[in-house]
C-alpha cells in the first residue's frame, strides 16, 4: 500500500520541507560517495548507538564517547540504505508541507526537530543494550504524520494498491499505518524468531508526540 499523493491544498511553499529532504539527501549520497571504513565510522559516531549511553565504558572502549546526547539528533540526517531514505523522504514529501503549511516554518522545523528527538528516546528507552546504530528520520516524519492525522482527517491519500489505485480518507491511511507499527512490534517482541530491521519503537514514540504536541506548533491563527 503505496501513497502516491494527497489532495490537501497547500498555500505556501514548504521551504523547511524541502531543506530538511535536501540535506538528508545530500548526506545519504556522500555516504554513498565516500570510503566505506568513514561512513562505517560515522553511523556509529553520529547514529544513536542505545548501549553507548546506557554502558559509556562499552562506548569509550569501542571508539564512541560520551557526546552530550548529540546522536539523537544527528541520527535523525543519517540513513541506511536507498530503500530507507526513499520511503522516508517520500513520506515527508507527500504530508510534511501541509503541516508546514498550518504551521509556519519555524514553529514546523521545532516540531520537527522535537518529535524526533522523543522518538529517538523512545527507542533508546524500549532497547538500552542495543548495540548497532539508529539512525534515520522516520521518529520525527512519525510525528508529522501524526499532525497531518488531526490536522486533515478527511483529505483524501491517493494510493496504489496493487494492482489499483484507490483514493482512501487521510485518517484511514494513518491509522493503518499505526496498525502496522504496533503489529510489528508486538511479533517482533512477543513471536519467536521474528526481528524487525526498523526502529519500530522510534515510530511509534514519533507518532504519540506529534498528536500531543502539534496542537501547540500551530499559527495563531490556526490554533484548535
Amino acid at each position: 500500500m503505496i501513497p502516491i499523493r494527497d489532495t490537501a491544498p497547500c498555500n505556501s511553499t514548504p521551504y523547511v520541507t524541502w531543506g530538511l529532504m535536501a540535506i538528508c539527501i545530500f548526506i545519504f549520497l556522500v555516504m554513498q560517495l565516500i570510503p566505506y571504513e568513514l561512513s562505517y565510522k560515522i553511523i556509529y559516531l553520529y547514529g544513536m548507538v542505545p548501549n553507548r549511553y546506557a554502558n559509556p565504558g562499552w562506548g569509550l572502549s569501542n571508539g564512541m564517547p560520551f557526546d552530550g546526547y548529540l546522536s539523537f539528533l544527528t541520527s535523525l540526517f543519517l540513513h541506511g540504505n536507498w530503500l530507507h531514505i526513499i520511503f522516508n523522504m517520500w513520506f515527508m514529501w507527500i504530508f510534511a508541507d501541509n503541516v508546514e503549511d498550518r504551521m509556519g516554518r519555524w514553529r514546523f522545523i521545532a516540531f520537527y526537530l522535537i518529535c524526533g528527538l522523543l522518538a529517538t528516546m523512545m527507542q533508546w528507552y524500549s532497547a538500552p543494550t542495543l548495540q548497532i546504530p539508529v539512525v534515520g528520520a522516520s521518529g520525527a516524519i512519525a510525528g508529522v504524520l501524526a499532525a497531518y492525522y488531526f490536522l486533515y482527517p478527511y483529505e483524501r491519500v491517493v494510493v496504489f494498491f496493487f494492482p489499483i489505485v484507490v483514493h482512501i480518507p487521510a485518517v484511514t491511511f494513518l491509522g493503518l499505518w499505526v496498525i502496522f507499527q504496533l503489529y510489528d512490534i508486538t511479533t517482533s517482541t512477543y513471536v519467536e524468531g521474528v526481528t524487525s530491521n526498523s526502529a519500530l519503537w522510534s515510530h511509534v514514540g514519533g507518532f504519540i508526540a506529534g498528536a500531543i504536541l502539534h496542537r501547540f506548533f500551530l499559527r495563531k491563527d490556526e490554533a484548535i
